[in-house]
């Protein structure tokens, strides 16, 4: 009659949601991938995938695997692969990334670090 409940392992695969026209001050983590239509003031982190519809916006840290943003980003993001800019997207602040995609039109107006390029030259520094 009643459900167990659901471990780490069959949330994979799982997207959380956050509706339009929802507000959320405060922090989020997620273990699973997430899409936000609505509004965030605070943190995010996630070992998933983030992705920000178009009504969505978000002023604060984002830390997560990958991105994709439709919607508007104020603040420090860190995003471990891949970062998909689409064309309706506005993303203003400090944004550390792996790779890097940014469609036509879109607003991208922040400081930019390639993370794999850090990393080696890092490494390129140890060894001399």
């Amino acid at each position: 009659m009643f459900d167990k409940p659901k471990s780490y392992t069959d949330l994979l695969g799982k997207t959380n949601r956050i509706v339009e026209g929802t507000r959320i001050h405060g922090d989020i983590t997620s273990p699973a991938d997430f899409r936000l239509d609505g509004e965030l003031i605070g943190n995010f982190t996630s070992n998933g995938k983030l992705v920000i519809g178009p009504a969505g916006r978000v002023k604060g840290d984002i830390i997560c695997n990958t991105a994709d943003i439709e919607g508007k980003f104020e603040g420090k993001m860190r995003v471990e692969n891949m970062l998909n800019i689409k064309e309706s997207a506005s993303i203003i602040g400090e944004v550390e990334i792996g790779k890097l995609s940014v469609e036509p039109g879109a607003v991208f107006s922040a400081s930019c670090i390639m993370l794999s390029n850090a990393k080696k030259s890092t490494n390129a520094n140890e060894q001399q």
